[in-house]
């Protein structure tokens, strides 16, 4: 089976490419949303993050633990050596679900499987995966999405940028880059063309003469 990691900085699309990959029928891993499986109702992240944040801990409608990620992220937010105590709590915890999932796509007779890490190389995750596709778009157009969120600031998005690998050097890294710029039809089409290198299709062996074996 093929580990394809697909990442790229904030508003550059990824997402979208991700459900264009589901979309095709090939499954994918998102780091973020095992992320909040994690400190959801039931997680296993929720009792370890708790002890190290307990201004986090709250309830949800069924009185259930779970962790506020607002409140979370309000904590972490400019302190590196917080957040780097929480990585190292949840980081083992998202590999070790990835890998779960990987063994289970492999099992059903999957093909390729994407990895979804918006933190691929700052994470040292491209030693998980069997190559690396880099999700781009021009700054102007990172920007004027970011920018469109809800709650969003210039204080913000260039927090965010700062705690991100400049995105000129991920797609230096990358195996693949796509590019986002041009509509979801032309991504689509550089998709389709990066499974095209990855999976190049089995040549048509023809049938023999005379039907003799």
């Amino acid at each position: 089976m093929i580990v394809l990691g697909v990442t790229g900085s904030i508003g550059m699309g990824k997402s979208t490419v991700s459900n264009m990959f589901r979309e095709m029928g090939i499954p994918v891993h998102d780091a973020d949303a095992a992320v909040h499986q994690l400190l959801a109702a039931g997680g296993k992240g929720v009792a370890p993050v708790a002890a190290a944040f307990p201004a986090a801990l709250t309830q949800d409608e069924n009185g259930r633990d779970i962790i506020d990620r607002a409140a979370l992220g309000k904590i972490v937010f400019a302190d590196p050596a917080l957040k780097k105590k929480l990585e190292d709590i949840l980081h083992p915890m998202v590999r070790d679900d990835s890998e779960s999932f990987r063994d289970e796509m492999e099992k059903a007779g999957h093909k390729i499987v994407i990895f979804d890490i918006p933190l691929l190389f700052e994470t040292g995750g491209e030693k998980r995966v069997d190559a690396v596709l880099c999700v781009s778009a021009a700054a102007g157009v990172q920007k004027q999405r970011v920018m469109a969120r809800p709650g969003m600031t210039e204080e913000r998005f260039s927090h965010v940028l700062s705690q991100q690998m400049p995105d000129a050097e991920k797609r230096a890294r990358a195996d693949y880059v796509v590019t986002t710029d041009n509509g979801f039809e032309d991504t689509r089409a550089q998709l389709k063309a990066v499974l095209e290198k990855l999976l190049p299709p089995r040549p048509r062996v023809p049938p023999p003469a005379n039907g003799r074996h």
